[in-house]
């Protein structure tokens, strides 16, 4: 590309994402973000200048070939783009949507030194949404089969990314998903405001044209054991179980009505679907004020779910100040343009049931902030004397989840960490066990779609190779 052209596309300015106003998203489910339209997609993926040593790349944990699926998409071949993507992505419109590009492609972005970075999400976003609204959709010529079986624990990002690639290996796969619906936390921990079920849908039967079998209501664990996988057929085993233990914080009055982990508020929510009572009749208490305890990604799910199911207020209470949450700057835009009420530097002490055992109110401290902690933050320190009541009907615990213990637990000679997520080898995905690879939360604790989906395919890769050889 000439000095020239690429002067003209740097004056491009970052094309906008239609959403739904807030006024009318706050009384639906439906995706807030409406998408590019393909002018707007083409006209987006012009503003990329096809660097020779293009690092957006390298700040992708799953390597797809940015400048080159956004070059398809300047020239107008969306499909193509679409096919590019999957050659490395098995979930572009999942990531194209959840993925926190901000800290990782874009934010290496060559335009980003003097502008905004190139929309390297929405353009995924763009193209996947594309092919397969458009009736596009192709499943790869396979290759022959190895003879080979692979059991495959859970269905999160990083289960799926490793049957995508295993299948296309030549391998036989088995998913074995605990609940009814295929996903992981894409469908019980994500709302549907944010990820549509069919998007997940859509790409899990992807997966399942190219042969993946997936069984549920299969616990691994209770229904088999690991060893009994191996001992039962299966060459290897990937547990992609991951984190979906709720923490709690120990706080008097946790075991109030009214009180909910993140994790029941939103799979009640989002995979049980009880935001559609009496449709689905999955019951979830709906307050007048609703308390969302943490500042994650997850709490905002679950402050944006709440405030959806009309209380009179719904308020996330923090311990730090704005600077320091950890929830995407978009999330934390989006529910405060939806009227969620931020509480910073407060922090909750106890919970106060009414005499029938229903939490009424929320005791909770006033916060400052003092020196820098282990994680660079600085850390809150209690105003004494502060304590004040903040009344609620309805909180939930947004502070973490542990590793999921079912497998650990049956699985005696698995290497754990102190915090019970199984230890492997970065590189490869081996835990220390013979035939078993892990990856996603299970191994790194609560983290992100892309960053499993990438333990997924260097996972899949060392499998294929120890089936290969046999060495371990």
């Amino acid at each position: 590309m000439d000095p020239k052209e690429i002067r003209e596309r740097m004056k491009i300015p970052r094309q906008p994402m239609g959403e739904q106003p807030p006024e009318e998203r706050v009384k639906n489910f439906y995706e807030v973000p409406l998408g590019y339209t393909p002018e707007q997609a083409i006209e987006e993926a012009r503003r990329c200048i096809q660097c020779k040593n293009p690092i957006c790349v390298g700040g992708c944990p799953v390597g797809i070939d940015i400048p080159w699926f956004i070059r398809l998409i300047a020239e107008g071949k969306f499909v193509e783009a679409a096919r590019k993507l999957k050659e490395t992505n098995g979930l572009p419109a999942v990531c194209g949507r959840v993925c926190p590009q901000e800290d990782q492609c874009e934010k290496v972005c060559i335009i980003a030194k003097k502008g905004e970075s190139v929309s390297i999400g929405r353009l995924e976003k763009f193209a996947a949404d594309y092919e397969r609204e458009h009736g596009e959709v192709t499943i790869p010529v396979m290759p022959n089969a190895t003879g080979k079986s692979v059991a495959i624990v859970g269905s999160g990002p990083a289960s799926l990314a490793a049957a995508g690639d295993l299948i296309k290996m030549g391998h036989k796969v088995t998913v074995f998903e605990a609940l009814h619906k295929a996903g992981g936390v894409l469908v019980y921990g994500i709302p549907e405001f944010r990820l549509p079920k069919k998007i997940v849908d859509a790409e899990v039967d992807y997966l399942e044209r190219m042969g993946v079998k997936i069984e549920y209501n299969a616990v691994v664990g209770k229904l088999d054991t690991i060893d009994e996988l191996l001992n039962e057929g299966f060459d290897a085993v990937f547990v992609g179980s991951g984190a979906g233990l709720p923490y709690f914080m120990g706080l008097p009055g946790e075991n109030l009505i009214g009180v909910y982990s993140a994790n029941e508020f939103l799979t009640r929510l989002n995979l049980m679907r009880a935001y559609e009572f009496p449709e689905y009749d999955t019951p979830v208490l709906n307050g007048d004020n609703v308390v969302v305890i943490g500042g994650g990604n997850t709490a905002m799910d679950a402050a944006r779910t709440a405030i959806r199911l009309c209380p009179d207020e719904v308020s996330i209470v923090y311990r730090r100040s704005r600077e320091e949450l950890p929830a995407r700057v978009e999330e934390v835009h989006h529910a405060e343009e939806e009227g969620v009420n931020f509480r910073l530097l407060n922090n909750p002490v106890r919970f106060i049931g009414d005499k029938e055992g229903r939490l009424r109110a929320v005791e909770c401290v006033k916060m400052e902030l003092g020196e820098p902690d282990d994680s660079g933050r600085r850390r809150p320190v209690v105003i004494e004397g502060s304590e004040f009541e903040l009344p609620c009907d309805v909180a939930v615990i947004s502070i973490g989840n542990g590793a999921n213990p079912l497998i650990p637990q049956t699985t005696p000679d698995l290497k754990l960490n102190k915090w019970g997520n199984v230890i492997v080898d970065e590189e490869t995905g081996r835990a220390n066990k013979k035939g078993v690879f892990a990856g996603g939360d299970i191994v790194r604790g609560g983290s992100t779609v892309i960053l499993a989906m990438g333990d997924g395919r260097k996972a899949a890769a060392s499998i294929d190779e120890y089936l290969k050889t046999g060495k371990w």
